[in-house]
């Protein structure tokens, strides 16, 4: 190759670069590849949706939802974190026909007749309703009547509830060993309500009665966890009632750590697993 066809080579290919960096410069830029998209967030359809519901704004939602359709006020965040005044009693009561109530953790207790079947009488004394635990023992062995229609679970304030006790027979007295009490507010008895007896422990004569106040359904079981704690006695009726209280059982499931409030906004609601 001669001197100049080298020097027209190098010319040439000055000429192409300086032809493709103004074009790219003025007319166009190299194209970039698409971004990738957010990463999914991880975790089955239902885990996912029970982080969702952890947080204030749903739980909100569900308090401001389920007070319309319990016909009652909407409490705030703030209003279902604050402690529930809690009462107990573990006094040997006899109940007899016939004889004067007694009154004990802000209910008043008396057994009557109706037909063939021995009724107790609840009478919620208080201007607040109240979730109510009573553990009776009939004085001698009795039948199983069908039972009248009742809250297992809440008292309305000043309300009164009646339920079957057992059959009828002469001499019959029910014996309270135990009696616990809980005040709650207005939404706090439409969902206990829904809640079945039998998850806090009240036993299948008393729950078999209970007529919840609304048709949606909540299980009927505990997560194996809760229910060792509850037989190990390191979950009681309070904690639970405490929990079901301020959340919906149809929602919100009980964690293991959880235990009722000793004091205003003691931790957070809802309440996460645990």
């Amino acid at each position: 190759m001669s001197d100049l066809q080298f020097r027209l080579g190098v010319v040439a290919i000055a000429l192409v670069l300086i032809t493709s960096i103004t074009s790219l410069r003025f007319c166009g830029s190299v194209p970039l590849p698409p971004k990738l998209p957010p990463p999914a967030p991880k975790g089955t359809q239902s885990e996912l949706f029970s982080k969702s519901t952890t947080t204030p704004t749903i739980y909100k939602g569900f308090l401001d939802n389920d007070a319309s359709l319990a016909g009652v006020r909407a409490p705030t965040i703030e209003e279902m974190s604050k402690k529930l005044p809690y009462r107990s009693d573990e006094a040997r009561h006899v109940l007899e026909l016939g004889q004067p109530p007694i009154e004990v953790a802000g209910l008043r207790l008396r057994i009557e007749r109706s037909g063939t079947q021995v009724i107790m009488v609840i009478e919620n004394e208080l201007e607040s309703a109240l979730a109510y635990h009573v553990v009776s023992t009939p004085s001698s062995k009795c039948g199983m009547p069908q039972p009248l229609p009742m809250n297992a679970m809440a008292i309305d304030k000043q309300g009164t509830v009646r339920r079957t006790e057992c059959t009828w027979h002469e001499g019959m007295s029910i014996v309270v060993t135990k009696v616990e009490t809980m005040e709650v507010p207005p939404l706090s008895t439409w969902y206990l309500s829904a809640l079945p007896p039998s998850i806090v422990g009240i036993e299948e004569r008393i729950a078999r009665g209970h007529h919840p106040r609304t048709t949606e359904k909540c299980s009927p079981v505990l997560p194996q966890v809760v229910q060792s704690g509850l037989d190990r006695g390191e979950i009681g009726w309070r904690d639970l009632v405490d929990f079901y209280s301020r959340h919906r059982c149809q929602t919100y499931q009980f964690p293991s750590s959880y235990r009722a409030f000793t004091r205003d906004n003691e931790r957070s609601v809802p309440a996460n697993g645990g």
